[in-house]
């Protein structure tokens, strides 16, 4: 029997929540390393020394802890609306 092309397969609830907090840790990041860039703008930094600077162990658990915040604050909003 076919597969209905309009019914769509439900990502596995484990899977997404790695998504979305991969996609939320890519943003933070992203956020960090334009900041990076911002406040040593004319100084000569290059590329490999704002990745350095923000790439810390801190950064990642601040990183993580806002992610798994937000997928649960997002997924409270999905649930209630």
């Amino acid at each position: 029997m076919a597969p209905d092309p309009v019914r769509r397969r439900r990502l596995h609830p484990l899977w997404r929540a790695a998504v979305e907090v991969a996609s939320i840790i890519f943003l933070f990041y992203s956020n960090l390393l334009m900041g990076e860039f911002v406040r040593s703008a004319g100084h000569g930094k290059t590329l490999a020394f704002a990745l350095g600077d923000i790439m810390t162990p801190t950064n990642f658990a601040i990183g993580l802890g806002s992610a798994v915040i937000g997928y649960g604050v997002f997924e409270f909003l999905r649930k209630k609306f």
